[in-house]
């Protein structure tokens, strides 16, 4: 968890295209990693592993301000507080849905708890980072360009342009999600039998 977190905690400075960054790769694996947690060692463990990911995520955002980029720190307030609150929210509630999902089909579990907690994340974060309505979090940190109206994804209605980053972010979540179903399976095979 703490490698993971830390590699996003980097790579989403670096853009993967006009909408993503290259942390929207690279997160999502949290998710795994939380349920492997919670099915090979239950709810309780799991939670302990998602506060160790808050504490290298604090970490990372306190190292972040202090380095001066082109447009002033690395990691804004904003940012710092999006990122914390939507990562503890998020991780807390794929643990809880996950746990209540345990007993289903070996694949439930962690497909809705990861999508549960990626759709979370990605709404607090991008909400609390970007928006011009929580301007008042941090009233010297310019947002207007995460307000530009453009096309949704460059081609749909208009909308601010944190809205596209949200939107195709969360995608990346949602195709992950559906990707690390694989993973989990080998690895919840190989550790834990029999698989529930």
């Amino acid at each position: 968890m703490a490698a993971i977190v830390a590699a996003s905690n980097v790579l989403v400075q670096f853009l993967a295209g006009p909408w993503l960054t290259w942390g929207a790769f690279t997160y999502p694996f949290a998710f795994l990693v939380t349920d492997l947690m919670n099915r090979l060692h239950g709810p309780a463990a799991a939670r302990r592993v998602v506060v160790v990911g808050f504490l290298v995520g604090i970490a990372c955002s306190a190292v972040g301000s202090q380095i001066e980029g082109p447009a002033g720190p690395l990691v804004t307030l904003r940012v710092a507080i999006g990122s914390g609150v939507a990562f503890l929210v998020a991780q807390f509630l794929d643990v809880a849905v996950f746990d209540r999902l345990r007993a289903g089909s070996w694949w439930r579990a962690p497909l809705v708890s990861t999508l549960a907690g990626a759709t979370m994340d990605t709404a607090l974060f991008f909400t609390i980072a970007f928006s011009a309505a929580l301007t008042a979090l941090e009233p010297a940190n310019d947002v207007t360009w995460a307000n530009a109206t453009l096309p949704l994804l460059g081609f749909g209605p208009a909308a601010p342009l944190w809205v596209s980053l949200a939107v195709a972010d969360w995608g990346v979540k949602i195709g992950l999600a559906l990707t690390a179903l694989i993973p989990f399976r080998l690895i919840v095979g190989k550790l834990a039998s029999p698989l529930v």
